[in-house]
Order: structure tokens, then C-alpha cells, then sequence
């Protein structure tokens, strides 16, 4: 590995916030982001004041939010912010605020910068009466005209169209779906804070689960979950002064392939690899761990062939030997991910890369995690960011 870019490890992430996950009705999506924060302030020892940008990632409980970030700036009391900014990018919005920051930052227009999701869909029994809509997967139609017309709309049914045709084309079985909710339920009972912590589950398990949409079982979906986490940005000699340990940003890039995902079968993972690797300095085979974005057990199986982690048409066998799980050779989604931790969009993968990069991931931390990658994707596999995180400074 050797330095090729300006920037590589001279930004750096000194504080994570993650408040409690799941179905936790105690506050509200301002709520959650503001608690983010503080808890991101807490974790690098900074006060508010620091602070001098602000990025949010609105969940669906945000609405349009129009002046998200405004409305945030508000209720944490933070005054001549230098840096604002809604952004939405589907699940790649996490890795795209930490790029915007970053440069940002290098750019000399701030200095401290925290990047925040929040949401809380979910609704208690007491307010499901006066509720019409819960935040689910049918917020997100996506209508395409005739495939609207004849039923093929909301992203369950989508992916799983994408799915079958990955089936169809490389031979890609039930089984390869279901040993990726299985290997990634065995992540998830290592990590107390995982929603599924006390309930591993079998591949006999998975085949029993209800159908949601063919191929896909309710294991192969990802959870839905109220919350919020953020995340602080700064440079790399200011990271080094603050309570924790910086975790390094090595290499970043983004992916927006456009087209027909249905007929290429290939995610924007290869393009924002394309730019975020080089910028760090390293090759695939580099990788200690992957945090994968995972909104589908079928979404792992096309990220790990379109970071070349395994042959197009090969993730399926893959995942199956055994590659991805405990003490396999790429551990991929070590806290469980969205199909059994929590769903915070693309700060999932995010939360745990900076945890293991750290080495405080407990009993499930990774032996070797100098070099953490994380991905983040959206919409029907149309948008993707890659982050190479690292605790080393290069």
C-alpha cells in the first residue's frame, strides 16, 4: 500500500453518536438527531460550540425537509454554522455528507463538522390508530409506468425482480440468499445492541420464514427501525487531540450508474471503487472487513462481486463457504447489519466500520482492521458511496 492522494489519511472521523435502535417510541426524529450529536460531542470531547457545520441525511419521519438541517441547527442551539446541508441519497447519503465534510474542511470553508441520520418510522400501538402510513418500504414506489401498471412497484419487489434475474443469469440459489441472513444473524448475537441479538437463526429457519415478495423471505429484508446516529469529521491533526483514537479516511468516491440495474446486474459499487480505492492506495485483496450496505441479502451477494471480492455470479458460493462469517476471510457486517442490527440507512455499515476500526467492536471485533471498508447504497441499486476507513494515519 503507498500513499497516491493529497488527501489520504488528512481528514479523520473523532466522534461517533449512536442513540438506542429499534422500536424505541420515547422521542422524535429531532429527538434522535439531536441526540446523535450530543452523543458524537460526547465521544470526541468537544463542545457544541466546536461545531461549525452540520449535514443531515433526513429519514422518512422528516418529511420533505426542505431546511432539515436549519431545523437542526435550531434545536441544538448552534450559532454561525459555516457548513448546512439536506442531503438524500437513499442509503448513500451517509458516505456522501462524510465526502461533502471532508472537502469541505480541506477546502478551508470549516473546521468541525457532525453528519446525522435520524428517523423513527416506526409508530407505538398507542399511535397506530391515528397513523397512515408507517415509514415502510411502500414509501419508496418508485413507479415506472407500465411496471406499476401490472404491479411491479415499491422496492421489495424490485429488488427481488433484480434478484431473480441474478438467479436466473449465474445460478444464484435460495440457499446463497438465506446464508447471508443466516451469517449475518451469527454477527448479530455477538452485538448487544443488535435488535436480533438473542435470536440467532438456521438456514431451516430462513427456508420457514414468510414470503414477502419471490425470492425473498422476511429474513432477506432489512429491518426498520426508529433512531439516530451522527458522526464527526475533522482534520486528521485535530482528530489526534480528542479523546478517542481518529479513525482515518483514506479514500472516498461515489457511484450513480444509472440505467437499468434489471439488466446489467451491476451497482455503482464498481465506480465509486474505481475512485476511492486508488485515492487510498490500495487493491481489493487489502480489504481486513467490509461493512456492506444490506437492505437485501441479495444486495450483499452483488456489492461483494462489484468490489471483486469474488467473480460476478459467484457470491452466492461464496457467502455459503463460510467467507463472510466469523473467522472467515472477509468478515463482512460484523454487527449484524440492517437485516439484523438496526436499519439507520447508510450509517449502519458506517457505525460499525468506525467501531471496528477503533477495535471496540467487544466479541465481535475483527482481529485485523486496518483497513475497513464501508459502502453505502440507494434506490434500486442507482446510488453508491465508498468510504476506506483506517486507524492508521497512512
Amino acid at each position: 500500500m503507498s500513499q497516491t492522494h493529497r488527501l489520504k489519511g488528512k481528514l479523520a472521523i473523532a466522534g461517533l453518536g449512536v442513540t438506542p435502535q429499534g422500536k424505541v417510541y420515547d422521542r422524535s426524529h429531532m429527538g434522535f438527531a439531536v441526540d446523535a450529536v450530543r452523543l458524537a460531542l460526547l465521544d470526541a470531547g468537544l463542545e457544541r460550540s466546536d461545531l461549525d457545520g452540520i449535514l443531515l441525511n433526513p429519514g422518512l419521519a422528516w418529511g420533505p425537509a426542505a431546511m432539515g438541517s436549519y431545523n437542526l441547527q435550531q434545536a441544538l442551539g448552534l450559532r454561525n454554522v459555516r457548513l448546512s446541508s439536506t442531503m438524500n441519497a437513499g442509503g448513500a447519503t451517509a458516505g456522501a455528507m462524510i465526502q461533502h465534510a471532508a472537502l469541505a474542511i480541506d477546502a478551508g470553508l470549516c473546521s468541525t463538522v457532525a453528519c446525522v441520520f435520524s428517523d423513527r418510522p416506526l409508530k407505538s400501538p398507542e399511535e397506530h390508530t391515528n397513523v397512515k402510513n408507517n415509514g415502510g418500504a411502500s414509501s419508496y414506489v418508485f413507479p415506472r409506468g407500465l411496471d406499476a401498471a401490472h404491479g411491479q412497484f415499491g422496492m421489495n419487489a424490485m429488488y427481488a425482480m433484480v434478484a431473480r434475474r441474478h438467479m436466473h443469469t449465474y445460478g444464484t440459489t435460495q440457499d446463497h440468499l438465506g446464508a447471508v441472513a443466516v451469517t449475518q444473524r451469527h454477527w448479530a448475537t455477538l452485538n448487544s445492541a443488535a435488535q436480533f441479538h438473542d435470536r440467532p437463526i438456521t438456514l431451516a429457519d430462513y427456508h420457514a420464514s414468510r414470503w414477502v415478495v419471490e425470492p425473498f423471505h422476511i429474513l432477506d429484508c432489512c429491518l426498520v427501525s426508529n433512531g439516530g446516529v451522527a458522526v464527526i469529521v475533522t482534520k486528521a491533526e485535530h482528530a489526534r487531540t480528542l479523546r478517542k483514537p481518529p479513525v482515518y479516511l483514506w479514500g472516498m468516491g461515489q457511484g450513480h450508474p444509472g440505467g437499468d440495474i434489471r439488466e446489467t446486474l451491476t451497482s455503482g459499487a464498481a465506480l465509486a471503487k474505481a475512485t476511492a480505492f486508488p485515492m487510498a492506495g490500495i487493491e481489493t485483496t487489502d480489504i481486513d472487513v467490509a461493512e456492506l450496505y444490506d437492505c437485501y441479502t441479495f444486495t450483499v451477494l452483488a456489492t461483494l462481486e462489484d468490489y471483486g471480492f469474488c467473480p460476478k455470479g459467484e457470491s452466492g458460493p461464496f457467502v455459503s463457504d463460510g467467507h463472510t462469517g466469523v473467522g472467515g476471510s472477509l468478515p463482512v457486517n460484523t454487527g449484524g447489519g440492517q437485516l439484523s442490527s438496526s436499519y439507520m440507512w447508510g450509517m449502519t455499515p458506517i457505525a460499525e466500520a468506525i467501531v471496528q476500526a477503533r477495535g471496540e467492536a467487544g466479541a465481535r471485533q475483527v482481529p485485523k482492521h486496518d483497513v475497513v471498508l464501508a459502502s453505502g447504497n440507494g434506490g434500486l441499486l442507482s446510488t453508491h458511496t465508498t468510504l476506506v476507513l483506517s486507524p492508521l494515519p497512512s
